[in-house]
């Protein structure tokens, strides 16, 4: 009897598991694969990571269904019962309805000065997602800043910065702020601006918006409806997924070290009934120093590790991928996004608990820029760019806060210690009160804490995922000189099935797939478009097989 086609999946995360799951469900009653899922950790779930912080279920990792009207997790987490929970977990609900908005020096910020620069960011944000026409309305401000030379090869950051220098140019006979320290009306509605453009680095994952290109944003997509966070947690949606597999499908501790695989063949050969029986294409090396032979690999690995694995010096790949597949991989951004996680004691010690009279407010944070002279000594870097800190439900006492960028990075070296001391330091500052200043003021009011007064964290938990060796970093990105279409092209296989291949000498097709988010051109960096791809790559297994996917 000829063999059954050895189709290896290397990763457990969404788009492995998703993948493994469709290819054995499509084909166990006709046993026609032989399927194993290598995973180079020791769990499963990839960058989903759901754990548990003083009581409260949390996500390390991947957090919000982005949307339900359409949603295929949203629809497995209400199959599965997940999107009820007994115990708490970090839904958000209170972050988004009123949170109080503080400056650095003490002053709180009301609506009549937040709300007008929030809009116009908004809005700038839906003419370059594609939602809101340019040039649309009587808002002068955002006519502006798309009459004065078009959109052209920019990045998403200039075209915020376009459009709130247009908004300044609308409004010059704004009343000027005064007696309120060192702050301004220009520095503070450029602050206010901030804080969104520092949440869209998060969203994003670029950690500089001048890098995130402008026309492909308009090419990503969400789904309709409310975007909530899953009760039970994103893990059980993966073992949703995984709870198909027969026991030894899925591997763990099994890191891929390299693959070989065959692009050409001295000896083109036709593939009878869609499979050739001969010795198997792909080599693939596991860091015990064994080799597992294959005849299809789906690669879900992210494309932190594609992008350190297809360098000069790395041969994860011999021989080494075409040059249209590692040119794409290289222009395409990835960024670091991490979560830092906080229990924050009334008291300041260890006995705080959700009972506590005390409530921690929904903070956004206005800073003074990281290298302005106005800045206070006090409030570290690495939290100068950091939009909001906010409980994860209504009442919590766990605090949850979202850093991007060169701010990732370094939150991963700080200590517990140095963590609890610089947000410490920092919250301290901005709910003391001002100094004495005009009285009635229409734009501030006064802090909620004494100038003497400390703000305590006792406990601290922090994802890591930029130094993480099997990740190197959080989700992609389309980056400026990059586009939508190196997204399609992350998601060519290799070689492809056709006669330019088959004239080339190609003997085995589909030798090497590519799935996870990073290889879909519309759902990018979601866990959603990580499920797409791997449903993908499977379905084109099976109808390569005369199999039909769904």
């Amino acid at each position: 009897m000829a063999k059954k086609p050895r189709i290896v999946i290397i990763g457990a995360g969404m788009a492995g598991l998703t993948a493994a799951n469709k290819l054995y469900t499509s084909t166990s009653s006709n046993d026609l694969f032989e399927l194993v899922v290598v995973e180079g950790g020791d769990r499963i779930g990839g960058r989903i990571n759901t754990s548990e912080f003083c009581g409260d279920r949390i996500e390390m990792g991947a957090t919000w269904i982005h949307g339900i009207g359409g949603s295929p997790l949203h629809q497995i987490a209400r199959k599965i019962h997940a999107l009820e929970s007994d115990q708490p977990w970090e839904c958000m609900d209170g972050f988004s309805d009123e949170p109080k908005t503080v400056a650095e020096g003490g002053f709180e910020l009301n609506a009549s000065m937040v709300d007008p620069i929030s809009t116009l960011f908004n809005n700038l944000m839906d003419i370059a997602q594609g939602k809101l026409a340019p040039n649309s309305g009587g808002d002068a401000a955002l006519k502006g800043c798309t009459s004065n030379g078009g959109f052209g090869n920019q990045s998403v950051g200039a075209f915020l910065r376009q459009g709130l220098d247009a908004y300044w140019d609308s409004c010059k006979d704004h009343e000027e702020l005064s007696g309120y320290g060192e702050w301004s009306r220009k520095l503070l509605e450029e602050a206010i601006f901030a804080i969104h453009e520092n949440t869209q680095r998060t969203y994003t994952s670029a950690g500089d918006l001048f890098n995130l290109d402008f026309e492909a944003e308009r090419e990503y997509r969400m789904f309709p409806g409310e975007e909530i966070t899953i009760s039970k947690g994103y893990l059980s949606v993966i073992e949703h997924l995984a709870s198909v597999l027969p026991p030894g499908v899925v591997q763990l501790g099994r890191k891929v070290t390299r693959i070989e695989w065959q692009p050409e063949s001295k000896k083109p050969v036709e593939i009878p009934n869609g499979y050739d029986s001969s010795s198997r294409p792909v080599k693939i090396h596991i860091c015990d120093g064994s080799v597992m032979l294959a005849d299809h690999v789906i690669v879900t690995i992210s494309l932190g590790v594609l992008k350190a694995g297809t360098g000069q010096d790395s041969g994860m790949f011999n021989p080494p991928l075409p040059s249209f597949k590692t040119e794409a991989i290289s222009r395409l951004g990835y960024g670091v996004v991490n979560k830092l996680f906080l229990q924050w004691s009334p008291n300041g010690n260890q006995t705080a608990g959700a009972n506590d009279k005390a409530k921690f407010p929904s903070l956004q944070i206005v800073f003074h820029p990281p290298k302005s002279e106005l800045r206070q000594e006090k409030i570290p870097w690495w939290m100068r760019r950091t939009a909001s800190l906010s409980p994860i439900y209504n009442n919590s006492n766990v605090l949850l806060s979202w850093f991007a960028g060169k701010e990732a990075l370094e939150l991963e070296t700080l200590s517990d210690e140095e963590i609890i001391n610089g947000v410490s330091a920092t919250v301290s500052g901005l709910l003391s009160a001002p100094k004495p200043h005009k009285e009635n003021s229409p734009e501030f009011c006064r802090g909620s804490a004494s100038e003497d007064s400390e703000v305590r964290f006792v406990k601290v938990l922090k994802s890591k995922w930029g130094s993480d060796p099997l990740f190197l970093g959080s989700y992609s990105y389309v980056a400026v000189g990059s586009s939508g279409a190196d997204l399609d092209t992350m998601a060519e296989p290799l070689p492809k099935i056709g006669s330019f291949e088959l004239d080339r000498g190609v003997h085995h097709p589909l030798q090497i797939l590519f799935a996870g988010e990073a290889t879909h051109r519309t759902h990018y960096s979601t866990t959603h478009g990580a499920y797409f791809s791997g449903l993908r790559e499977a379905n084109r297994l099976l109808q390569h097989y005369r199999c039909v996917g769904v």
